[in-house]
Formats: C-alpha cells, sequence, structure tokens
C-alpha cells in the first residue's frame, strides 16, 4: 500500500500505540467481564465502577433500557435469524426494522439497498461490518459503497448489532443512514451437516465443524451453491465459500483469527423494459442481453484482541483483503451503439487492509461513572479498475482506466455519563482524513486530493421510568464520493469538460424517540427523524461521467415492534415511512427519484411448543411501498407485497426437516423497478422513456436436511 506508513504518521502527529480497536459495538458499553456472557448489551451505558447485570440477548425480544443510546439502534440473535426464510443470505439485515433488501441482477452481484427514504443503490450510505471488517468498497467499477453480502453463511452468525442515523462515532464513512455489525460465532454447542434443494435449480451444502486446538475454539465452515433461478437465462450461480476462525479468550481478555473466502460466477437477467414484455418480445422473466454476468472473489484475513482491567479495556484489530469482480452489465440495449450494443465491463482488482483500535478509560465524573474512549481507524485500498465497451463479453473498445490509492485515517473521542439515575449522554467528536491519488489513462482526469471532515455527535436520555426511556439525538456524517469522479475533469467519451464531484458529502440528521416495555411482554420503538445532506451528486461507473443533485432532505417515522406472549410465540411488526426531497426547488420537481416511501414488515414464529416440541415455523409479510420514478413524481413503481414462511420438524435430537416456502401466495410483482431511455432494436434512434424492472421471484420451495452431530 503505498506511502501508507508516512501518510499514517503525518495525519496522525502522535504514536499508534495510544490507541487499539473497536467495532460497531463500543466498547465503552462493556459491563465487566464476570457480568458480560458472549453477545451481550450492545451500546451498553457507562460502567466504570458499576456492575451490570447479566442479559442473555438471543433476539430482538430483549430489553434494552438503560443500555441503548438511542430508540433506533438494536440487537439481533443467533436464534432469531436461524428461524427466518430467506432467499438471499444479505436477507439476515431485514431484522433491521424498515430496511428492505432486493436485486436487480443476477444472485452474484450486490443487492440493492433501501433505507431511511434512502434508495441506497448497492450500499452507499449503509455502512456494514463483518467480524469488524469494513464491506462497503470506495471508488468501486460498479458503485460507491458497493456491498457484496452474498457471501455470509446465516447459520454461522451469532449476532447482528444495528444502528440508524449519523449518531455513533465509532463509524464514519458511508453511515449517514445507518449501520450494521455482523459477528461470526466462535463455535457452535454442535458440527453441523446441511443439504437443501428446491425449485430452479436451487442446491446448497454446508458442513460447519469445531475443534478444540491449543486451548482455543476452531470453527471451519465449508458452502457450496447453485441456481438457476426462473430465468429464461439459467443464472448457472455457483458459489464456494470457506470459513476458518480461531478464538482463545472470553470476552474480558482474548484474541480470534479469522479468514473468509468465496468464489461465484453467473449469468444475470438485469432489469428490462417494461414494453418488451407488452409487445411481447420477451417474456417477465426473459433478458434483453442474455451475455450479461459476472464473477466475484474475495479472500480476508483478520485478526482481533481484546484485554479488559479494572482501569479500562482495550482491543486492536486488524485486516487484510484481496478482492476481484468483473461484471457485465447491459442497461440501454442499442441506445448508444446501434450495432454491437451497450454492453459494458466493469473490472475491480483491489488490496484493501487496515486497521480498528480503541482504549476506554473508566472513570467518574461529580462522583458519577464517566467512560471515555480513544478511537482510532486506518483503511488503505489500492485500486485497480476500468470501464470497457463490451459484446458478448468480448471488449471492443476502453472507456477509462484508472490506478486508484484511497488511504483514509478516523480519529475519535467519545465520552458516556451517567450523570443522574435518570439522565445519561453519550457526546463525541470524529475526524477523518481521506486522501485519492488517481492515475487515469486519461492525464486531465489524473489527480491527488486531500480533504478532512469533523463530526461531532451527542445523544441525551432520559428515564427509565416506568419501563420506558426517552432520547435525543442529533450528529454530523458523511459519505465520500468516487475518487474517479473526484479528480475527473473531461467526459472520457466525449472529452466534454465536467466538473469534479465534491470529495465529502456532509449528512446533518436529529431525531427524537422513545423505548418502552410498559406493556407485559412488548418492546416498542418510535423515533421521529430528520436528515440533510449537502448534495448527493455520484460518479457513475456504468457511464464513467457525474450525476449532479442538489441538497436533500428527508424526515421520517420508525415504529418497531416485538412481542413474546409466550415462551414459544414471537410477533414482531415494524412500519416505517419517510419523505425525501430536494431543499433547492428544482426545475425537474422536488422528489428524489426512487427513495423508500414505506415499508412495512411483520412476522410470527413458533417454536418448543407444549404439546408439538418438534414442529415449528414462522410466516413473514414485507409491504415495500411505491416510490417516484421520477423528479415530478409523474410515474411512480408499484408497491409489491411478499409472504414467505417455514415449517420444520425436529425429527431427533441429531436430524431435522425444514421447508421454505418462498413468494408463498406467488405474488406477480417487481423486485425493483426505474424509469429511463432505453432502445430496443427497431426503435427510434433516441430510445423510448420507459420503466425498467426485475420481476421479484415466484413461488419456490426449498427443502433442507440437517445433521448435528
Amino acid at each position: 500500500m503505498r506511502r501508507s506508513l508516512a501518510f499514517v504518521s503525518a495525519a496522525l502527529g502522535i504514536p499508534l500505540s495510544l490507541y487499539t480497536n473497536g467495532d460497531t459495538a463500543p466498547p465503552a458499553a462493556t459491563p465487566p467481564a464476570a457480568t458480560q456472557p458472549a453477545a451481550t448489551q450492545p451500546n451498553a451505558a457507562p460502567t466504570g465502577g458499576v456492575t451490570l447485570s447479566t442479559v442473555e440477548v438471543r433476539g430482538r425480544s430483549e430489553d434494552l433500557l438503560g443500555i441503548a443510546d438511542t430508540s433506533n439502534q438494536g440487537y439481533v440473535g443467533h436464534d432469531e435469524i436461524e428461524r427466518r426464510p430467506l432467499l438471499r443470505p444479505a436477507e439476515i439485515l431485514e431484522e433491521v426494522p424498515g430496511l428492505v433488501i432486493t436485486q436487480h441482477s443476477g444472485p452474484g452481484k450486490a443487492n440493492q439497498y433501501f433505507l431511511r427514504g434512502f434508495q441506497l443503490d448497492h450500499g452507499t450510505d449503509f455502512a456494514v461490518t463483518l467480524n469488524g471488517v469494513p464491506q462497503n468498497l470506495p471508488s468501486h467499477a460498479h458503485g460507491q459503497g458497493y456491498l457484496d453480502l452474498n457471501y455470509v453463511i446465516p447459520e454461522v452468525v451469532d449476532d447482528i448489532r444495528y444502528r440508524k442515523g449519523p449518531y455513533f462515532a465509532d463509524v464514519g464513512d458511508f453511515s449517514a443512514a445507518g449501520s450494521a455489525d455482523i459477528q461470526y460465532v466462535d463455535s457452535l454447542p454442535y458440527n453441523l451437516f446441511y443439504v437443501e434443494s428446491g425449485y430452479y435449480g436451487y442446491a446448497r451444502a454446508l458442513a460447519v465443524n469445531n475443534f478444540t486446538l491449543d486451548r482455543g475454539k476452531l470453527l471451519t465452515a465449508f458452502e457450496y451453491e447453485y441456481e438457476d433461478g426462473p430465468w429464461d437465462v439459467p443464472d448457472r450461480y455457483q458459489k464456494l465459500n470457506a470459513v476458518v476462525r480461531y478464538s482463545q479468550g472470553n470476552e474480558a481478555d482474548g484474541f480470534s483469527i479469522t479468514s473468509t473466502n468465496v468464489h461465484s460466477q453467473w449469468t444475470a437477467t438485469n432489469q428490462i423494459a417494461q414494453r418488451a414484455v407488452t409487445d411481447g418480445l420477451i417474456d417477465r422473466f426473459g433478458s434483453l442481453n442474455p451475455s450479461d454476468g459476472g464473477n466475484s472473489q474475495r479472500y480476508t484475513i483478520s485478526v482481533e484482541g481484546h484485554e479488559r482491567t479494572d482501569e479500562g479495556q482495550t482491543s486492536v484489530l486488524g485486516w487484510g483483503t484481496w478482492y476481484d469482480m468483473d461484471l457485465f452489465n447491459d442497461f440501454t440495449y442499442f441506445l448508444t451503439d446501434p450495432v454491437h450494443g451497450d454492453q459494458f465491463e466493469q473490472q475491480d482488482r483491489r488490496f484493501y487492509g487496515g486497521l480498528r483500535a480503541t482504549h476506554t478509560f473508566f472513570g467518574s465524573l461529580f462522583d458519577r461513572s464517566s467512560d471515555t474512549t480513544l478511537g482510532l481507524q486506518f483503511r488503505d485500498d489500492d485500486i485497480n479498475n476500468s470501464l470497457h465497451h463490451t459484446e458478448d463479453r468480448r471488449r471492443i473498445g476502453l472507456i477509462r482506466s484508472d490506478d486508484i490509492d484511497e488511504p483514509t485515517v478516523g480519529v475519535y473521542l467519545e465520552n458516556k455519563t451517567q450523570f443522574t439515575d435518570w439522565f445519561r449522554t453519550e457526546g463525541s467528536l470524529r475526524g477523518d482524513y481521506f486522501y485519492f491519488h488517481v492515475r487515469s489513462d486519461k492525464p486531465a482526469n489524473s489527480g491527488d486530493v486531500q480533504t478532512a471532515i469533523f463530526s461531532p455527535k451527542l445523544n441525551l436520555i432520559f428515564g427509565p421510568w416506568d419501563k420506558t426511556e426517552f432520547y435525543i439525538s442529533g450528529g454530523y456524517g458523511f459519505h465520500s464520493n468516487d475518487a474517479r469522479g473526484i479528480t475527473t475533469t473531461e467526459v472520457p467519451s466525449t472529452l466534454v469538460p465536467a466538473e469534479r464531484v465534491t470529495p465529502l458529502a456532509r449528512a446533518i440528521g436529529g431525531e427524537v424517540g422513545v423505548r418502552t416495555g410498559i406493556v407485559p411482554h412488548l418492546n416498542t420503538e418510535l423515533s421521529l427523524w430528520g436528515l440533510d445532506l449537502t448534495s448527493e451528486e455520484v460518479f457513475d461507473g456504468d457511464t464513467a461521467e457525474t450525476v449532479p443533485s442538489g441538497p436533500t432532505r428527508r424526515i421520517g417515522i420508525e415504529f418497531a415492534n416485538f412481542y413474546t406472549p409466550a415462551d414459544w410465540l414471537t410477533i414482531d411488526a415494524d412500519y416505517a415511512i419517510s419523505q425525501a426531497r430536494y431543499r433547492h426547488h428544482e426545475a425537474a420537481g422536488d422528489y428524489v427519484p426512487e427513495s423508500i416511501a414505506d415499508v412495512f414488515e411483520s412476522g410470527v414464529t413458533v417454536h418448543d411448543m407444549l404439546y408439538l416440541p418438534e414442529f415449528f415455523g414462522s410466516m413473514r409479510v414485507r409491504y415495500f411501498g411505491p416510490r417516484a420514478l421520477t423528479q415530478d413524481d409523474s410515474v411512480q413503481s408499484n408497491s409489491s407485497t411478499i409472504v414467505n414462511a417455514q415449517v420444520g420438524y425436529h425429527v431427533n435430537d441429531k436430524l431435522t426437516l425444514k421447508v421454505d416456502f418462498l413468494n408463498l401466495f406467488n405474488a406477480n410483482t417487481n423486485d425493483i423497478e426505474y424509469y429511463y431511455t432505453s432502445r430496443v432494436q427497431g426503435e427510434p434512434a433516441a430510445g423510448k422513456n420507459d420503466i425498467h424492472l426485475h420481476p421479484a421471484e415466484p413461488f419456490e420451495v426449498r427443502a433442507g436436511l440437517e445433521y448435528r452431530y
């Protein structure tokens, strides 16, 4: 990684030995080791000399009063993830209330994410870490903040810790809408072999084994998946996936080494023009370019260590990742090139590595518990990406090629103080420094840019009174823009002068909320929030051009409920409504196209029933409301409602049968819709404006057999 050591030294001006690692849940929140079991108490209140009671968090049902810093953060445990029917691995994140995950392409490509009034594209404003390692990829060939979670193995996920809004100091880039940390287990209490088969050529095999090695735990997981999908052109999706994790110690003092490795390849049925279906050119599951698709590889190794004493807590995480992706897409067909077509190839190869470190000082202020955390985060992405014009995956022209080095440093100071029995605060200041080094095949688009940004944040927590807590939160955040857009001065395809993209887009957010457990067995969260972005201009990796955009404002209400009236029954229901508008009245209209407006998600789960203990099952419904597809709201998407279900039977202590029913009622709906200009062969040269859709997969059944030993 070029210039990394000199960069860190110059940017910090302080010895690295003063800092150690943090992950998504701040260590300052952790109670003493004697009371802290595995996977407990995310983001707890300041502790110092205070001993908090043990909380065995296994799902969202747990009461986070006195632990959470806002009304919109939560914790999802292994049991709840295990009982959720899934079409795609990333859908485990739909446990985050208000988050919708869809797809507009093949199964190996990063999903589309929607949250808090955002069409997040492939992840721009939602930051995700896996075992603390950042997953969003800056200056990615396809899209800024590209977030590919197709290689997550749900069976070995221990928990998900999520937060929404720019109110937390330990997350910086890409976190304006929210963030989540997915943690793998150190070990399972059993070995596992699972085979699954279903409609449309779906097949999956998973083997998980646990070993004791040199006083530590060794977990291995190996997965193979194949799928054709319902498409006229089969996906031929293949995924080879492996996790190896070694750990020693406990929550207070220990370390882990984790290796995640995946290789996948596929053919993609991308979104299609609605008129092509209406006119009978193709059916709903047809393709307008059967050679679209891609392949992707990612290999990561990370090392984490932590130590706790009576005076404080230290943790350090370091990682390195090799990533390689080739992606072939054709969204406009014959609009640009009426002879060869508009297919393009995006290639992204990079090595990125980094360090996350924190140290928390346990102390007191006015004889009240007060903990202070110092944090350091460093990352360097060494990238080579390119954009080519292709026909049937054959390169026929280079549009742009770039070598990019993008080192960043983030430092933060955070304090949590319990001023009274009913009032506590969490305040922080974060600073981030970015350096963008771009060497393009066109010298006019090369350059070096450096910039910094500071982000203060404050959470005020009142209560609890009668099992009820109130929150007031405010903070500054940001997302970085693609390095190529930051240095570009001319459009590669036309050599027309182009304005450079602003390096960092500022976000300013605030909200008020309440969390209550006043109704027995029911936990309810209500939040009213707002978020301003100074700009949403982006560098479009599909065309190598900047898409201009003005400042925006989003406001919304979130209402989440988790009800456990009996040990064997769980009911959850979440509703989120939001509005996204441009703040400066624009001639084209004030609506932010494709932004999520409302979503309702609900589920019922039964297990360990008194008279039918062998049976378990769940049913989930998701309503995804209509969205403006144009700035004047003259074209809207359709709404969609999809129901998934799962039924299972424990044959004995070792053998379990499970059947998932996906899109149970065979809803004829779409995963996603866009509105833009394209040209099908035979149409006028200017093309036609139309809705372009990717249909939701129809009803399918997947049956699995699990053997534990």
